[in-house]
This record gives structure tokens, sequence and C-alpha cells, in this order.
């Protein structure tokens, strides 16, 4: 138990600075890591949240739902400090912050069994990163699908769609098939250098097609007030779910400051960064549900005019994503691999390796292909593992890390709230993504490529 444990350790540690690509060691190569690890699909799935929440609700609600998720980014960055100083560590990761704050609280039976807030953590990373994956799938089959349904009528002349409902000629589930092989080969790439560069030509693609996105979604903007200010408690549910889903990067802000030359300036760094991404999200889900009202789809990609420009978006975008998937792989495979390697013989190693990560590559393809609603699974990983990790989690974690130095009782009743709010949006927005799963699928309304023309 005890070498499994520090096997484990050990993992976690390469996983946290390892998994930013490059050394980041001045403020804006930390700015730039933070803004990439913020901005994936999610994002273009803002404008369908904002129109489950309200054209009013949904910009307030979700610079509430920023500032929680920044502000406990803050409560993570204190407590793992604060452990490092009291265990005089050089650094102290997620897992490892939740197992020490464990080890020294009031509570006997925690104290016993502190190894499981490590545990915990590892798991819900694991699957959070596996659903990032499972989105991605979807993502790039959605958008494959409605380039190659389309070719034959895509126009030089960018003008807006028109709703008509089709039957694709062929299943969203062959292009998920299509792309397995391609995510397999890619997986297999373990040198982080290469992982590197694909990490840039993803930055450059998406930067590239949100600006094109951009410009598009603030032209000819229509009348908004016939849009409703406030949707239903049920829809809302969703929205939380894929608001939460957005804000990606609440496991990777103690590796990026552990990165960096003068780790005290990351505080300014945090503020400026996510200022910056709640902003970004707030602009770009506000304006694309104005633009495209009650026609806006799970990905705003899908909205966009059947024309060459556009359709060369959705292929820098989708060709963004494709890298991305294996930065997003390599943290769950960093953690399920050394533990299965450690199983087997030496001259099984490399089989066992490369028959994991095919293994979960599959694993995310299945999962695409049994729910291939990407909205709601944005909702669900969202509710499920995202919220724990980004608002339940650290208020607890600051809780049985400072209760035994005298709390203040505004800190300590504030900590308790914001974990009984993620903790309610974790329950009933899993429970109306669940639900909404369970129905049959409407073809007008679901995320298929084939409902616009």
């Amino acid at each position: 138990m005890g070498n499994e444990s520090k096997t484990e350790s050990k993992t976690e540690k390469s996983i946290s600075s390892d998994f930013v690509h490059l050394p980041t060691r001045g403020m804006m190569q930390t700015l730039i890591h933070l803004l990439k690890c913020n901005i994936g699909t999610g994002l273009l799935g803002l404008p369908l949240a904002m129109k489950n929440a309200g054209l009013l609700v949904g910009p307030f609600s979700l610079l509430a739902i920023g500032i929680l998720t920044v502000h406990c980014m803050v409560i993570l960055l204190n407590c793992a400090q604060h452990l490092s100083q009291r265990l005089q560590k050089t650094f102290v990761n997620y897992g490892e912050a939740m197992m020490y704050s464990l080890e020294t609280c009031p509570n006997a039976w925690l104290r016993t069994h502190s190894v499981w807030g490590r545990y915990t953590v590892s798991f819900l990373l694991i699957i959070t990163q596996l659903g990032f994956c499972s989105v991605y799938f979807m993502f790039m089959a959605d958008n494959l699908q409605q380039m190659v349904e389309e070719v034959h009528v895509t126009s030089k002349t960018c003008e807006p769609r028109k709703i008509l409902v089709l039957t694709p000629n062929v299943d969203i589930r062959f292009y998920m098939l299509t792309i397995l092989p391609f995510l397999i080969l890619l997986v297999f790439i373990q040198n982080l250098r290469v992982l590197s560069i694909f990490s840039t030509l993803a930055n450059i693609t998406t930067l590239g097609s949100m600006a094109l996105i951009f410009q598009y979604i603030m032209q000819e903007i229509p009348d908004p007030r016939n849009l409703p200010l406030m949707a239903s408690w049920k829809t809302f549910l969703l929205f939380f779910g894929t608001a939460i889903f957005t804000f990606e990067g609440v496991g990777m802000v103690l590796p990026l400051k552990n990165q960096m030359k003068h780790p005290q300036q990351f505080s300014f760094v945090l503020y400026w960064g996510m200022s910056l991404v709640i902003v970004l999200y707030i602009c770009l889900g506000t304006l694309g549900y104005m633009k495209f009202g009650s026609n806006t789809q799970a990905s705003i990609t899908l909205n966009l005019p059947n024309c060459w420009l556009y359709q060369l978006v959705k292929l820098m975008y989708s060709i963004g994503i494709f890298f991305t998937y294996a930065l997003q792989f390599h943290v769950p495979a960093e953690i399920i691999i050394p533990f299965v390697i450690s199983q087997v013989s030496e001259s099984w190693a490399l089989f066992a390796d490369l028959s994991v990560r095919t293994a979960l590559v599959c694993l995310t393809c299945v999962s695409a292909i049994l729910i291939p609603r990407l909205d709601l699974v944005i909702s669900l990983v969202g509710s499920v593992s995202s919220s724990a990790l980004a608002l339940i989690i650290p208020p607890f974690l600051e809780l049985i890390t400072f209760y035994p130095e005298d709390m203040n009782c505004i800190t300590i009743v504030k900590d308790i709230m914001i974990s009984i709010l993620g903790l309610l949006g974790c329950v009933f927005g899993t429970y109306q993504a669940l639900y909404e799963l369970s129905q049959p699928i409407n073809h007008s309304v679901a995320n298929s490529t084939g409902v616009y023309a």
C-alpha cells in the first residue's frame, strides 16, 4: 500500500508539471496557458446555454458563476500554499492538498481515510477529462457531418441559414468511427515536446476561427425584444452544467503557479486572465443567442452560414479540437497507465501502455456513440464532475485546512453556502440532464447537423 501510494503521488506530481508543456517563466506565458486551459468546446455551447437561461438571467448568472469559480480557484491556491508551508514542501497538487488537509482535520474517521481524498480528486479529474474528450468526439463528428453533407450546396456568398428539417445521409456515429483510428494514433504520441507543437497549432486555429465567428455574429443582430428574459427553471439547470463545464482550467491553477518564475505574481495573472475569459464567455454567449434566437444549436459553429469561408472556420476549429484531444487525454492516461504497468512484467509494459490508451479512446468514442447529444453531455459532465472540482471541493478544503486555526464565522458560512450551491447544482443539474437524455430525440431540436440547409 505504501509503495502504491508513493507511485501514485509521483505520478500526480509528474502530471502537474508535465501537463504545462513548456516552462512558463513569465507572466505573459502563464496568461496564455491560463487562457488556453479555459477556452474549449464549452465556449461554443454558451449561446445555447443563454437560451436555456434567458437573455437577462443568462449573462448575470454566468457572471456570478464565473466570480464564484475564480474565488474557488483562489481558495485552492491559498490552501495549497498554506499546506506547503506547514509541511515544508515546494509544491502541493490538488489531490495532495485534499489528502494532507484530511490528515490534520479534527474528525478521526477522516484522518484515517485521508488518502481517499486524493483518490476522489484523481477520480473526478479522470471523469472530467474523459468527459471533455467524449464531447470533443461529438463536436468533431457534428461539424464533419455538416461539412461533408453540405459540400454540394456550399456557396461563395455567406447568407444566413434557413430552417429545414432534413434526414442526414450518413448517421453521425459513422463520422465518430471515422475519427476514432486517427485519435488512437494521436494519443500514442507521448513526447511532450511534440504535444506542445500540437498545442501551438490548436491555439492558432482556435484564435483564427474565433475571430471569424465574432465577426459574423456582430453583424445584423435581430431585434432581441422578442427573446425571453428568463427561461424555465428546468432548462436553467442545463445552463448551470454548461456554464460550469466551460471553466475547464480549475485543476490547472496550481501547476501553472508552480511553473512561474515569480509565483507571487500569479494572483495578478489569475484575476486578469479569468476576467478576460468571463468577458469572452458573456459576449459570445449573449451575442450568439441574440443572433440566432430560438434556432441556436448545441455548438455555434452549426449555425454559421453554408459558405466556404465558414466551412473553413468549422474545419479550423475542429483541427484545433483534434489536437487538444491529446492534451486533455494526457491527464487521465498518466493517472491510470502507471498503475496498470505496475501490475505487469516489464516485457509487457509497452503493450499494456498502448492497450490502455486504445481502450480509453474507444471508451470516449463509445460514450459519444451511446449519447450523441452534444448539449446534454456538456451539461451532464459539467454538473457531475466539473461542479465538484470547481465549487464543492475548494470551500470544503478551506474549511478542513483552516478550521483548527480559528476561522472567521463569516468565512465558514460563506464556504458552506458555496458548497451547498455547488451540490444542489450538481444533483439537480445531473437529474435534468439525465431526464432530457431519456426522452426521445426530436431531430428538429437535437444537435443533429441535418436540421439546417
